[in-house]
Parts: structure tokens; C-alpha cells; sequence
């Protein structure tokens, strides 16, 4: 077990033990692949030096195969495939195949421990790929946001399906203004609302659903003043379904890569929701995501809107998404420098 100077470390040599932070914190466990990203992360920590295994065969360890995914990995990776062959040859919408999409479903949920919605984050091929894996993330969330909010255990997989399907009226527009890489015209937005007249219809018939998810496809752009639509539905009067699944479609989509549209930080998305509470999103949904999103992210390593690297030390409950963060032994009060924000999390 070598200990080496970090100027001697090279890609792909595997850490023989932890890297430990000066805080106490773990930097890396033991067996963690050095690549770019690994390495960026020891010089900004100033990590001196560190134990790698012996070097032969360290290549061959280092290609990525199925065998080093997660299983969430593997499991969300075939659920986008089925949800990809449902968009690519179910244009009818007629005879979804709801037990092998729910079958699948119960299989990704049932590693939903591996998931951290604040950091996972799929690469994103094109606009199609943005509607798909936008599906399968508002699923996983809606999940985790059901029990954060105490529905009842047998609604859990219920709502997951809800976000799941809360876009399947894409299904019935055309895919040149649902696909269209630049800004809609106010014909081309009207048509696109009708994705959620059209989801309810393509659900109606489904069984093994129940209809708080029909309703969350039909009323989940629906706002709490009573601004959205298709129907101009107020606060309580929209379903609980809806109400949540829409919390978790909005969060994804400001924070997924698109062509046209760059991702925003998870952080400034989880600002932006406590913001759209007020008369557009049920207010006790979103402060319940925020707190329970941020609860456990004290030793994360982060990227800061500056490119500097840091760990997070201490979160105030009053601005969870503005933390103390160790910069090279500086701490930085993001609740008092608001011109810096968490960009992203390296892990």
C-alpha cells in the first residue's frame, strides 16, 4: 500500500484507504477511482498526499462496466428505456402496458435509497431524452415527496405513477411543437397545453391506477391562485396529487440540461419553488421538499458559482439552501454572500 505524493498520483490508481478532510469529514472512500474529477477535488482540499493501491492492472479496474453501477443506476437506465419505447411506438396511446411499466417501477423505487435528487443528474441526449427522463425523475420524487408528506402508504406508488404519467398527453401532440428546440408561438403554447386534457382522456381508461393520478395528469399545471390551467382550478379544489406532482415537474425541469435551456443549480431551484409557493404551489409541499432535500447534506463537496470547491459544514434551518461551506479553510456564509450559491455537487 504506497503512500505518494499527489503530484505522483495518476488517473485511474484506486485509493487504498479513506481520504480523510481536516474537518474529520470523508473526502473518499477506499477503492475510489482517481479521475479528473477525483483529482480536482484533492487539490482544492490541499490532500498532500495519499494511499493507492499497487498500480498493475489499475486500467483494466478502471473502465466503467454494469457490474460498477448502482442499482438504482441500472434500474432507472431500464426504466427510461421502457418509457422510451412506450413514447416511440404508442402514439395511439391505446394499451399502455401498465403492469411491466409498474413492474419496473416498483424495481427503481426499491433502490431508492442510492437516490439524492439534489445530485443526480442523467445526461441528457436531446429534446425527446428531456421528456423521458423528466418523466422517470418527477416519478422518484413524487415517491420520496409522499412520504415526506405523510400520505398514506398505499398512495406512495400511486402518486409515483402520477408523475410518471403527468406528461402522457405529449402523447397526442404534435412532436414538431412538443420537440421544437426554440420559443413557441402563442398558437404553438395553446396547443401545447392540451397535453393535460389529453393525458386524463389516454388515463381514464388504465386500470391500476386510481384517479388521483388521471387527475394529477389533467391538473398538474394548475395554480394555487387559480392562474393556471386547463380548468383555472384554486388551492384546495386541485387535487393532492397534482399539487404535489407539480412541485417535483417544476423542480426537475429548471434543473435538467436542455439544447435551448441551461440547467440551473439545485439549490437556485429549491429558491425559485419556495418563491413560486406564494399562490402558485402548495406552500407546505414545497417547504417539506426544501427541508428534507437539504437535511443531510452537511460533508458534501460542492461547486460554487465562483468554480471554487468546498464541503458543506453547518446548514441553518432558516436558509437551508444557503449553508456554511469550507473553502480551503475559508468558511463561506452563502446566507450572507448572496452573490455566491452552491452551482452543483461533485459528490
Amino acid at each position: 500500500m504506497p503512500t505518494v505524493p499527489l503530484s505522483q498520483v495518476k488517473l485511474g490508481d484506486r485509493l487504498a484507504s479513506d481520504v480523510i478532510t481536516p474537518l474529520g469529514g470523508t473526502l473518499f472512500r477506499k477503492g475510489r477511482v482517481v479521475t479528473s474529477r477525483e483529482f480536482e477535488i484533492l487539490q482544492a482540499f490541499l490532500v498532500k498526499q495519499v494511499d493507492i493501491e499497487p498500480r498493475e492492472g489499475i486500467e483494466e479496474a478502471a473502465v466503467p462496466d454494469e457490474s460498477s453501477l448502482s442499482r438504482f443506476d441500472i434500474e432507472y437506465d431500464r426504466m427510461i428505456g421502457l418509457v422510451r419505447r412506450i413514447f416511440v411506438t404508442n402514439t395511439s396511446g391505446i394499451g399502455l402496458p401498465i403492469m411491466d411499466i409498474r413492474n419496473q417501477l416498483e424495481k427503481l423505487l426499491a433502490h431508492i435509497g442510492e437516490y439524492n435528487l439534489l445530485s443526480f443528474r442523467p445526461k441528457i441526449r436531446d429534446a425527446q431524452d428531456f421528456l423521458y427522463h423528466k418523466s422517470v425523475l418527477t416519478a422518484v420524487t413524487s415517491y420520496l415527496l409522499a412520504q415526506w408528506c405523510s400520505f398514506p402508504k398505499k398512495d406512495w406508488v400511486q402518486l409515483s405513477l402520477a408523475g410518471l404519467f403527468h406528461d402522457i398527453g405529449m402523447l397526442r401532440i404534435d412532436p414538431a411543437i412538443v420537440f421544437k428546440p426554440g420559443k413557441l408561438s402563442p398558437q404553438e403554447q395553446e396547443e401545447m397545453k392540451n397535453h393535460t386534457k389529453h393525458g386524463y382522456n389516454l388515463l381514464r381508461n388504465v386500470t391500476a391506477i386510481n384517479e388521483g393520478v388521471r387527475l394529477a395528469a389533467l391538473q398538474h399545471h394548475e395554480k394555487m391562485d387559480g392562474s393556471g390551467y386547463p380548468l383555472g382550478l384554486k388551492g384546495e379544489s386541485i387535487h393532492p396529487y397534482a399539487r404535489l406532482v407539480a412541485v417535483a415537474d417544476v423542480f426537475h425541469t429548471v434543473t435538467m440540461e436542455r439544447v435551448y435551456n441551461r440547467a440551473m443549480s439545485p439549490y437556485l431551484a429549491l429558491e425559485q419553488l419556495l418563491d413560486e409557493s406564494f399562490g402558485k404551489l402548495d406552500p407546505l409541499m414545497v417547504r417539506t421538499l426544501v427541508e428534507k432535500a437539504t437535511s443531510f447534506h452537511n460533508g458534501m463537496v460542492v461547486r460554487l458559482s465562483d468554480n471554487r470547491l468546498g464541503e458543506i459544514v453547518f446548514t441553518d434551518r432558516n436558509h437551508p439552501t444557503r449553508p456554511l461551506v469550507n473553502v480551503g479553510g475559508e468558511i463561506i456564509n452563502l446566507a450572507t454572500q448572496r452573490h455566491i450559491h452552491i452551482e452543483s455537487i461533485i459528490r
